[in-house]
């Protein structure tokens, strides 16, 4: 049976302005101590069409209720199991996903106690986890790292990627990943460091994603390893297919749109081995997601896949 919330969720999703989350957005809500003015957020938030199934909260309420049960001992393994069921669950084009007022009514109006659950540290959570860049926000970096890092309809890698809390908050904000081989290229390397059962693989992920960043510079990747179209009809008939059940123990299939090319992966693979073999890899202790993130925007660029280039136009 699901728990009394002290606030009341919307039915659908909707807009919500970062201008509203500035100034409603106080110590009391991100403690926990406090819910949000749900009102006043109301008034200044766009509700999106309740006949579109995709933005029904209902769904996105369960998904994070049983994430906040199953791993209330672990908050951060709660990541790899939630990406690719969020991602799978919120059906959206990339465009729609790059707006970051979908998140903030997600993480204010219809999630804040998640937000909580999941980023308190010693006393609150922090604001960029309500409302903040789509590497960092809540909900937005669980959606993009399902995105960016499964293979067409595999959301295995996915889950791979988030094994490791530093490919969250490094690697998601290289530009260079939204490069489809260059994203599943390191995801391989990084799962040979994980088979090799090498120590610390956090600081290898992060000398690697600063690495490959650099490299990035002046080598093209995506001339050295094309990547293949997108099935742009494949990707739209799975967003329509919205509200289909997505299971709790077993992954969801996402769209169909196109498998990473292997044999791009296998060109960059190598040049990745020798990246990482080369680089500085720094020890670092174990701190909170905060800490290390913080760390994470002292290595690389801070500006992540670039959501303001101008999109393809199946993407709109």
């Amino acid at each position: 049976m699901p728990r009394r919330l002290p606030f009341d969720v919307p039915p659908t999703l909707g807009l919500l302005p970062d201008a509203a989350v500035a100034k409603y957005l106080g110590r009391g809500v991100q403690s926990g101590q406090e819910s949000p003015p749900q009102v006043a957020l109301r008034k200044a938030s766009t509700s999106l069409s309740h006949d579109e199934a995709r933005w029904h909260t209902a769904p996105v309420r369960e998904l994070l209720e049983e994430a906040m049960s199953r791993f209330d001992d672990d908050r951060r393994a709660a990541d790899g199991w939630l990406a690719p069921r969020l991602h799978a669950t919120l059906r959206m084009t990339r465009s729609e996903a790059g707006d970051s007022r979908l998140w903030n009514h997600l993480a204010l109006l219809v999630a804040p106690d998640y937000v909580v659950w999941r980023h308190k540290g010693k006393e609150i959570a922090p604001s960029s986890r309500f409302s903040g860049p789509h590497y960092t926000q809540c909900f937005s970096r669980l959606w993009w790292a399902a995105e960016l890092f499964r293979d067409g309809p595999d959301y295995q890698p996915v889950a791979l990627a988030c094994r490791v809390q530093d490919v969250l908050n490094t690697t998601l904000r290289l530009d260079v990943i939204d490069h489809r081989p260059t994203a599943q290229a390191i995801l391989r390397v990084f799962k040979s460091l994980l088979v090799a059962g090498i120590p610390r693989p956090g600081d290898h992920v992060n000398a690697l994603s600063s690495a490959v960043n650099s490299a990035g510079s002046t080598l093209v990747y995506d001339l050295l390893a094309p990547d293949a179209p997108p099935l742009v009809d494949s990707l739209l008939d799975w967003i329509a297919d919205s509200g289909a059940v997505v299971g709790w123990d077993k992954l969801p299939t996402g769209p169909d749109d196109g498998r990473v090319p292997t044999t791009s992966v296998d060109i960059l693979t190598p040049l990745f081995e020798k990246l990482l073999a080369e680089a500085p890899v720094r020890r670092r202790g174990r701190g909170t997601d905060e800490e290390e993130e913080e760390q994470a925007s002292s290595r690389v660029p801070s500006q992540g896949v670039s959501l303001d280039k101008d999109l393809p136009a199946w993407m709109a």
